[in-house]
């Protein structure tokens, strides 16, 4: 529906009732509109326009993969860059033990994220991986999109005060931050489309197994086969769609692990692996609050990756 016919014609039966107040994304104009007598051009065959427009879903919820991780990783960095800078308590705040267990946390959340996401994006690319882009996309979508937020305020938290105020990005980060998540489908619209996939095509699990085995790491397989295996005993039972957010999540870490072993260090790949998934027996090693890592896994050269390189001033 174009909003303009030819040079200087208006497609008249458009109208725009008003902007909306929304809460973040101000910058990025949405609107409410009404369509009247608009014209209009078919963009796919009479009949079948969900199955044109899931193609264009697919590509939408991909951004809304690659931004919600953009988003992680720039909070992180300014977080890392602030505590690299600010002293506090006799001493550089990213030295003291607490703050070097949530920067260290934050940037294993930041990793995982954007390995998947980058791995998600490098299946658009390759026809052969259609039926892993067609259920990595939607499950990617849904766990990244949703860390966001908590990673964001975190970070945001790391500059104190500072952190809330409009001088500063991490408040602008914030609001934009929940965004992701509702944009082309939100959590449980997500979960049922992975759930579609998986019932309409089982080929869309066997591309995932594939991913798992390729990689071949014990814990990985067992959190991939302990997902697997919630999932078969919930459609058995009827209680499936029930738990689709917890299978969902589970099958979203294993694919984070799996991106993240390919992609990062030893010590950022153990400590991922060890903290989200432990053993693969689904008990993680640390709570649901950031900075709960066990003492072992808190490194500062893997939140020293996520450290702006910030040229000195010129005299």
């Amino acid at each position: 529906v174009p909003r303009w016919l030819a040079p200087g014609e208006r497609n008249v039966g458009l109208r725009f009732q008003r902007l909306k107040a929304k809460l973040g994304d101000k910058s990025n104009a949405s609107s409410e509109v009404e369509y009247q007598g608009a014209v209009g051009f078919l963009v796919g065959k009479l009949g079948r326009g969900v199955p044109t427009i899931i193609d264009m879903v697919n590509h939408t919820r991909l951004d809304c993969l690659l931004g919600s991780a953009s988003l992680m990783q720039v909070s992180v960095a300014h977080a890392v860059h602030h505590a690299s800078h600010r002293s506090a308590f006799g001493g550089v705040l990213a030295e003291k033990p607490l703050m070097a267990n949530v920067l260290t946390d934050l940037a294993l959340e930041a990793e995982g994220a954007t390995a998947l996401a980058l791995r998600v994006a490098s299946s658009f690319d390759d026809p052969a991986q259609e039926q892993f882009k067609r259920i990595a996309t939607a499950i990617g979508k849904y766990y990244v999109c949703k860390r966001a937020p908590a990673l964001v305020y975190e970070a945001l938290e790391c500059l104190g005060g500072n952190g809330y105020v409009e001088e500063f990005p991490l408040a602008r980060f914030y609001r934009q931050a929940p965004l992701n998540a509702v944009w082309e489908g939100s959590g449980n619209v997500i979960v049922g489309d992975v759930f579609r996939a998986v019932k309409g095509n089982p080929a869309t699990i066997e591309a995932l197994a594939a991913e798992v085995k390729a990689v071949g790491h014990p814990a990985i397989s067992k959190s991939f086969q302990n997902a697997v295996s919630t999932l078969q005993k919930g459609a058995a039972d009827g209680t499936a769609e029930m738990q689709g957010r917890i299978i969902v999540e589970h099958l979203a870490l294993v694919l984070e692990a799996c991106a993240v072993v390919k992609s990062a260090p030893a010590a950022v790949r153990d400590a991922f692996i060890t903290s989200r998934l432990g053993d693969g027996s689904g008990a993680p090693t640390r709570s649901a609050q950031f900075g709960t890592l066990p003492a072992p896994l808190v490194d500062p050269a893997i939140f020293a990756r996520h450290r702006p390189n910030v040229p000195a001033p010129s005299a």
